[in-house]
């Protein structure tokens, strides 16, 4: 029985899928010209992404800077820097 419930069992997607579909639904929100000026969503990613890194690593706020480029091509770029404490 427990052959048959490994193939019926639907496997939750891990969090670098995740984080990858809603970077690409933000893309192609953006794209489309309904997200004109700066983006809303920022801030609040920028705190999930936080949260994220807090999971492994003991940061502030501080340490983590977001930032959405744009060009006339209609391509953007997501920059994501983070400071990680020393370790010793």
């Amino acid at each position: 029985m427990s052959l048959l419930d490994y193939f019926r069992s639907t496997k939750k997607p891990n969090t670098a899928s995740l984080a990858k579909e809603r970077l690409q639904i933000i893309v192609a929100h953006q794209r489309s010209g309904r997200g004109g000026g700066a983006p809303e969503y920022l801030p609040k990613m920028k705190q999930e992404i936080i949260e994220v890194i807090r999971k492994y690593v003991q940061i502030s706020e501080d340490q983590v800077s977001v930032q959405l480029d744009q060009n006339d091509d209609n391509l953007s770029v997501l920059e994501l820097n983070v400071t990680l404490p020393d370790t010793k």
